[in-house]
C-alpha cells in the first residue's frame, strides 16, 4: 500500500514539476525570442525556424516511440488541425510578439481558457454559467486595458496594439483549434499528432517565407542570437509540448490551466532583467483582471465537470 502511494506521489510530482517546466519554459521564450528579433531575426524567419526546426525533431523523437496507425482521413484532417493549432497560431504570435512587448504577449496568452469557453458555448453547446459570464467580462476587460496602454504608447517595450491584437487572433485561433479538432488529438499520442501537425505546417508555410528564411541564415547574426533562436525552436516548442504532455495525463485540466499564470510573471521579470520591456502600472491591472476571469471560468467548469 505504501509503495503504490509513493509511487503515485512520484507521478503526482513529475506532473506538477513538468507543467512548471513547460509553461516557465513559454514564459522565458517571449522575451528570449523577441531579443533575437531585435538583433536581425525577422517575425517570418522565427516562425519558419520553429516550424521547420520543430518538424525535424518531432520526426527524429517519433523513431522511438510508441508507432501509431494514422488513417488516411486523418492525414488530411491534421492539415486543418495544423491551419489553426500551428500556422495562425503560431504565425500571428510571433509576428505580433515582434511587434509588441513580451509582457503583453504573455498577458494575452492566458486569454486563451476564455476563447475555449466561449467556443465550446457556440461549438458544443456547453451552457455559459453566470460566473463564467463575469469572468468573460473580466477577461475582456483586462485585454481592452491592455490594448488601449499599447495603443496610447506604440512601444515594443510597453506595447504596440498590432501585436496585441495579433497575440489575441493567436489564442482565438488555438482555442478554435481545441473546439473543432478535439476528437482527432484525443485518438493519437503527443509525437503522432505534432509529427503530422508540424509536417503539413512546414509544406504550407516554406513557399511564403524560404526566400526571407534563407537570406536570415545567410546573415551575419550572432552565436548569441543563433543560441536564442535554438531555444525558441528546441525548448520553447519542441520540449514544452512534451512536458505539457507529461503533466496533462496525470492532472485535472482545471489544474492544467492554473500553470497557465507562469507564463507571464517569468517573462515579466525575464523581460525587465533583459530589458525588452517596461512594467506599467496598467500592465498589473489588466494581469489581475485577465488571471480573476481565467480562474472565474476555470472554477465554473470544474463545478460543472463534478456535477
Amino acid at each position: 500500500m505504501a509503495k503504490g502511494t509513493d509511487k503515485n506521489s512520484s507521478r503526482m510530482f513529475v506532473a506538477h514539476l513538468s507543467m512548471f517546466g513547460a509553461c516557465a519554459g513559454w514564459g522565458l521564450m517571449a522575451p528570449v525570442g523577441k531579443e533575437a528579433m531585435l538583433h536581425g531575426v525577422s517575425g517570418l524567419s522565427m516562425v519558419t525556424f520553429r516550424v521547420v526546426g520543430a518538424c525535424l525533431l518531432f520526426w527524429l523523437a517519433s523513431l522511438f516511440a510508441r508507432k501509431e496507425h494514422v488513417s488516411r482521413r486523418d492525414k488530411f484532417m491534421f492539415a486543418g488541425a495544423a491551419v489553426f493549432g500551428l500556422l495562425l497560431n503560431q504565425c500571428c504570435y510571433t509576428l505580433g510578439l515582434s511587434f509588441t512587448s513580451p509582457i503583453n504577449a504573455s498577458i494575452v496568452t492566458t486569454s486563451m481558457p476564455i476563447f475555449a469557453m466561449l467556443l465550446s458555448a457556440l461549438i458544443l453547446k456547453e451552457p455559459i454559467t453566470g460566473k463564467k459570464a463575469l469572468g468573460v467580462l473580466m477577461g475582456c476587460s483586462g485585454a481592452l486595458m491592455l490594448i488601449l496602454t499599447s495603443a496610447a504608447h506604440v512601444s515594443d517595450k510597453v506595447g504596440d496594439i498590432r501585436g496585441d491584437l495579433l497575440c489575441l487572433f493567436a489564442q482565438f485561433s488555438f482555442a478554435l483549434y481545441l473546439s473543432l479538432f478535439n476528437p482527432l488529438i484525443r485518438s493519437y499520442n503527443v509525437f503522432t499528432i505534432n509529427r503530422y501537425m508540424f509536417t503539413w505546417a512546414t509544406i504550407m508555410l516554406m513557399p511564403f517565407t524560404f526566400g526571407e528564411t534563407m537570406a536570415t541564415v545567410s546573415s551575419h547574426l550572432s552565436m548569441k542570437t543563433w543560441m536564442e533562436v535554438a531555444y525558441v525552436v528546441g525548448i520553447g516548442t519542441f520540449l514544452c509540448y512534451i512536458l505539457t504532455m507529461v503533466g496533462q495525463r496525470a492532472l485535472r485540466p482545471t489544474v492544467v490551466s492554473v500553470y497557465n499564470y507562469v507564463q507571464p510573471i517569468v517573462s515579466v521579470f525575464a523581460s525587465l532583467l533583459m530589458g525588452v520591456g517596461v512594467l506599467k502600472p496598467t500592465h498589473a491591472l489588466a494581469v489581475i483582471l485577465v488571471f480573476m476571469g481565467v480562474w472565474l471560468v476555470n472554477k465554473s467548469r470544474a463545478r460543472g465537470d463534478a456535477k
